[in-house]
This record gives C-alpha cells, sequence and structure tokens, in this order.
C-alpha cells in the first residue's frame, strides 16, 4: 500500500489538505497527517482546527511514495519555516520519490530546491511573481517527481491525479465515480 504524508502548518488551506486526505484514503492510500508544530491540533486558515495522526518529528523518518503540501498563505509561509520540512523534501527527491503542492505551498518546493530547471509547475495566480520560473495558469500539472495544483478549486483534481500517480487509472476513476465527479475526464 502506498504511504503519503500530509505536513499540516496554522494557517493551512483547509480543503486542500482534506480532500487530500479523503480521496487518497479513499484510494486504499496510507495517509499521515503530521503537525509541523508542537501541538496535534492545527488551526486552518479559515478557523477550522484539525488533528494531525502524529508530529511531523515523529513522522518524518519514515519512508513515502508522496510528501503532499496543503497551501494558505500563513500555512505556506509556517511550512517554509520549517528546516525539518525543507530537508525531508530534499531527501524525497534524492530518493527519486514524488513531492506535491497545491496553491501557494509550490514556493516551498522552490525554497527547498526540489523543482529542477524545465519542470512545468502551476500555483496560486498572485503567488506565480513569487515563483523563479514561469508558471502555467492550469488546475494541475504533473511533470517528472512534482505534482502542483492552482488553488482549492482544484483540490479535487489534484487530489485524484495524485491518486492516479499512486494506484492507477483504475482506482482512480473508481473514485471519482464514487464522488459523482467527472474531473479526470
Amino acid at each position: 500500500m502506498a504511504k503519503v504524508l500530509v505536513p499540516l502548518a496554522d494557517g493551512f488551506e483547509e480543503i486542500e489538505a482534506v480532500t487530500v486526505v479523503d480521496v487518497l484514503r479513499r484510494g486504499g492510500v496510507e495517509v499521515v497527517t503530521a503537525a509541523i508544530a508542537g501541538d496535534l491540533e492545527v488551526k486552518g486558515a479559515h478557523g477550522m482546527v484539525m488533528r494531525a495522526d502524529r508530529k511531523f518529528s515523529e513522522a518524518q523518518g519514515d519512508d513515502y511514495e508522496v510528501i503532499v503540501l496543503p497551501g494558505g498563505g500563513e500555512g505556506t509561509q509556517n511550512l517554509k519555516n520549517c528546516e525539518a520540512l525543507i530537508e525531508r523534501l530534499r531527501r524525497q527527491k534524492d530518493e527519486g520519490r514524488l513531492n506535491a503542492a497545491i496553491c501557494a505551498a509550490p514556493l516551498v518546493l522552490v525554497e527547498a530546491g526540489v523543482v529542477e530547471p524545465g519542470i512545468h509547475v502551476t500555483c496560486y495566480p498572485t503567488v506565480s511573481v513569487e515563483m523563479d520560473r514561469a508558471v502555467a495558469q492550469v488546475p494541475v500539472i504533473a511533470d517528472r517527481d512534482i505534482v502542483t495544483g492552482q488553488a482549492p478549486g482544484a483540490a479535487m483534481l489534484f487530489a485524484l491525479v495524485l491518486l492516479k500517480e499512486l494506484a492507477g487509472e483504475r482506482v482512480a476513476n473508481k473514485v471519482a465515480r464514487g464522488l459523482v465527479t467527472d474531473v479526470l475526464e
């Protein structure tokens, strides 16, 4: 079974985190949510509180097929400020595994230096000026070992693309049909 890490920092975009966790778990993927700060309870950008499965310090040593970063302005800044996360993203890349981010969080991947030249990415439109590269204005891009999503509205497609990468097209389509969405078609 594939295993995914979703780090959560105060100010995370709730729809992006919850959608990824929900869709991947529906597809049979083991998802570990990990709180960046000391407390397991993490407050989202819109006041929702989510209880993480583990602390990041406890979860970072495990192997994951994908590390998925939800966005949100404050959440992204808090992720960027976590040196242990930056190092873990680099290790993920060095091991040839996927890194993924949505909304403002692709900035964290750039900060970590894991987005090689020539890899196509997307991100939240106003964040694109902070990126060190051209940014496509499309909902989701999967390019080599990087998957990026544009914004909260792309969260379902982003999650289904990740599921397709991890469990295959058949499983992703089955989950999409169960959710009564045709975003993969």
